[in-house]
């Protein structure tokens, strides 16, 4: 069974800079459970089948407007309907100015409403991509999380291989580190994974014989970062000299994270073997094949014409 995620409406006033016109509703216990936006057009109009009630209601200059023609006794038993389905919060974009009616309404229900500058396309907009990645269903898994090139790689591999001493010597070449030991991967779509650090381990490093290090206060903050998207896996093995590995990459192998599939590359560990090189190597011939260049399938095709002629 899926694990219900919910946003706090603390935090919503926080990260979308709206104004609190009810500050006499209790918040504390109210909460965002959905990631899309309603914007309660039909509503307004009398139609309540498949009212989505457990969205933010955003109402904007079309839907303000409607109300004032219909007039102020209209529209408070219309909102006063709205208002009694529960819903989380009522937000009036463009610095609507909200009746005294609505509020005394809104206390009565124990509906809280905001207000904000925004333009209510560019609010619900920004809202929407911001519920998604807070909302999203997520895992934590064991690795760790590096920027290379602007490539998330995720490297993972059995407790004591060297994640971390890989993760250190690539901070060291200039990229950037989102997280280490735990890595919280977030599904905000289809296509896009992404993952954060624990707010507990954040920029912290565990190095072994020498304790915990903090790299955003050792290398300075433009070795961090706060989130990443997944893009490519790098797994960490022990050298097995009895087993086959890839040595030409015509073929992708995956890994799925929460149903998404990300390429994944096996790499052997042997002295001498400088993984950080390794793990830009693949960031870099990544980012190549999604820019359409693929160095196996030239180097095929070569020899494939080499035999040919």
């Amino acid at each position: 069974m899926r694990e219900m995620y919910t946003v706090s409406l603390q935090k919503f006033i926080k990260k979308m800079n709206v104004e609190c016109l009810t500050p006499e509703v209790d918040i504390d216990d109210i909460v965002i459970t959905q990631t899309d936006v309603n914007r309660p057009a039909l509503q307004l109009t009398g139609y309540f089948d498949y009212f989505d009630h457990h969205r933010v209601q955003v109402i904007g200059h079309v839907e303000n407007t409607y109300m004032e023609q219909q007039g102020i006794e209209y529209s408070k038993e219309v909102m006063g309907r709205i208002m009694s389905y529960k819903v989380p919060c009522i937000v009036f974009c463009r610095e609507i100015e909200v009746p005294q009616e609505f509020l005394d309404l809104a206390k009565e229900h124990g509906v809280p409403i905001f207000r904000s500058k925004k333009t209510t396309s560019s609010f619900s907009s920004e809202l929407n991509r911001w519920l998604k990645v807070e909302l999203a269903p997520r895992i934590s898994i064991h690795g760790v999380l590096v920027d290379i090139y602007g490539e998330g790689v995720l490297i993972t591999g059995e407790s004591g291989i060297g994640k971390s001493e890989v993760a250190l010597e690539l901070i060291h070449r200039g990229h950037r580190l989102v997280s280490d030991d735990v890595v919280e991967i977030k599904k905000v779509s289809d296509e896009t994974l992404i993952g954060t650090a624990p707010d507990i381990t954040r920029h912290f490093i565990e190095l072994r014989g020498i304790g915990i290090v903090d790299a955003k206060a050792l290398f300075g903050v433009e070795s961090v970062k706060n989130t990443q998207s997944i893009d490519l896996v790098i797994k960490l093995q022990e050298w097995n000299r009895d087993q086959e590995y890839d040595r030409m990459g015509l073929e992708e192998n995956y890994i799925e994270y929460l149903g998404n599939r990300v390429v994944c590359h096996e790499i052997p560990i042997r002295p001498g073997r400088n993984l950080a090189v390794i793990c830009e190597s693949a960031a870099v011939n990544y980012r190549q094949k999604k820019m359409g260049y693929n160095a196996a399938v030239e180097l095929y095709n070569r020899v494939t014409k080499g035999f040919e002629s």
